[in-house]
C-alpha cells in the first residue's frame, strides 16, 4: 500500500484529492488533526478517527489531538475542572489504544482559544459568517435541547482551530464535513490558507442498521464495557447475511469489521468447529463480506469473531480507566 494509499484508506471523502495526493508525495513533518470534545470515555465513534490518525503516523505524519475544553464548556459538559479531567483521561484512553505518544501532540482548546489574536480573529468571523450560515455548521442538538449562542460559536471556533493549530489535513467524521467546509469557505477571507480535509464513515446504529451509532442514542460500544457487556452488544447486533441490506439500511458488523477490525490486524481467524468447516482465516474484509453473502460465514459466527477482535482493541482502554480510577 503506498502511501496515498494509506493516508485515504476508509475514508469517506477527501477534500480535495489533489490537495491529499501533494501531502501524500512529502508527508514527513506534516500535521495532521482530529478534534474531541472532552465528554466521557471514548466509544468506537472516537476510535474510529483515532485508527485514521494511526494511519497517518504511519504514513510519516506528526498528527495532533485537540481535547477542545472550551468547546465542552460552551457545550455545557461541566466546569472547566470538570472537563480537563476528562481530558487527561481520554488522554491515557488514546495512547493505551495505539497512538503513538512521541509522535501524538495532545492540546488543551484553552491553551491557545482564549488569547487576544485568537479571539480578535474569532470576533472577525463572527462579523463575516450570517446566522443562517452558521446555523448549517451546527452540531445536532438533541432532542429537547434548545440553540444557544454558544452554539453558534462552536462552529466558527473550529474553523480558527485548524489555523491556529499550524495544520496540514483537517480529519473528523463524515458529520464534521459542514465546519470544514465553513473553514474551506470563511479562513481565506481572514488571510489564511484554508487546509484539504479527510471525513471518516459513520457507522449505522449496532441494533437496526440505520441512522448512526450514537452514545447519546440507542447502544454503542465503549472502553468501559466489559467483555461480557461487548459480546451481547455485538451478538444482538443486526446483522443480515447480505453486504447491503435493502432500503437505507447498513450492515453495522461489516461496518466494524472495515473500519475497526482491518486497519488493525493483518489477518482475521473465525474459530470454527471441524463439523462445521473449520477454522477460516481472512486477510482482508472483502472476502470475510463475500463469505457471508454468500452464506460460507454464518452471521453468528461473524459476531463472536467480531466481539473477539473488538475486545482486544479496547482491552488496553478498559484496564487504562480501571488503573485511574482506582
Amino acid at each position: 500500500m503506498d502511501t496515498y494509499e494509506l493516508i485515504t484508506r476508509n475514508a469517506e471523502e477527501v477534500v480535495t484529492d489533489e490537495e491529499v495526493r501533494k501531502l501524500a508525495d512529502d508527508p514527513a513533518d506534516k500535521r495532521a488533526y482530529v478534534g474531541y470534545e472532552p465528554s466521557g470515555v471514548l466509544h468506537l465513534g472516537h476510535l474510529l478517527t483515532a485508527n485514521k490518525l494511526i494511519d497517518l503516523q504511519e504514513a510519516g505524519m506528526e498528527t495532533v489531538v485537540l481535547l477542545a475544553d472550551v468547546h465542552a464548556y460552551l457545550n455545557g459538559k461541566g466546569t472547566f475542572e470538570e472537563i480537563r479531567e476528562t481530558a487527561a483521561q481520554m488522554k491515557a484512553q488514546f495512547i493505551a489504544y495505539g497512538l503513538e505518544e512521541e509522535r501524538t501532540e495532545f492540546v488543551y482548546g484553552s491553551e491557545f482559544q482564549l488569547e487576544e489574536e485568537y479571539t480578535l480573529d474569532l470576533h472577525e468571523l463572527e462579523l463575516s459568517t450570517t446566522m443562517n450560515r452558521a446555523q448549517r455548521a451546527m452540531a445536532e442538538l438533541q432532542s429537547g435541547e434548545t440553540a444557544k449562542v454558544s452554539h453558534l460559536v462552536y462552529p466558527l471556533m473550529q474553523t480558527l482551530d485548524i489555523q491556529y493549530l499550524d495544520l496540514d489535513l483537517a480529519v473528523g467524521g463524515l458529520d464534521q464535513r459542514k465546519v470544514h467546509m465553513l473553514h474551506r469557505e470563511e479562513i481565506p477571507d481572514l488571510g489564511y490558507e484554508a487546509r484539504p480535509c479527510l471525513h471518516t464513515p459513520i457507522i449505522a446504529d449496532l441494533t437496526s442498521g440505520e441512522g448512526k451509532m450514537s452514545s447519546s442514542e440507542g447502544v454503542t460500544i465503549s472502553m468501559e464495557d466489559s467483555t461480557e457487556d461487548l459480546e451481547e452488544k455485538v451478538n444482538s447486533a443486526f446483522c443480515p447475511p447480505t453486504r447491503e441490506p435493502d432500503g437505507d439500511l447498513e450492515n453495522p458488523v461489516l461496518e466494524l469489521f472495515e473500519y475497526h477490525v482491518f486497519p488493525r490486524f493483518e489477518e482475521v481467524v473465525v474459530e470454527r468447529p471441524e463439523k462445521y468447516g473449520g477454522d477460516l482465516t481472512y486477510g482482508d474484509y472483502e472476502t470475510l463480506a463475500a463469505d457471508l453473502e454468500s452464506g460460507e460465514l454464518h452471521p453468528a459466527d461473524a459476531k463472536g469473531t467480531l466481539a473477539s477482535y473488538l475486545d482486544e482493541l479496547i482491552a488496553p482502554g478498559r484496564e487504562k480507566l480501571r488503573e485511574l480510577r482506582s
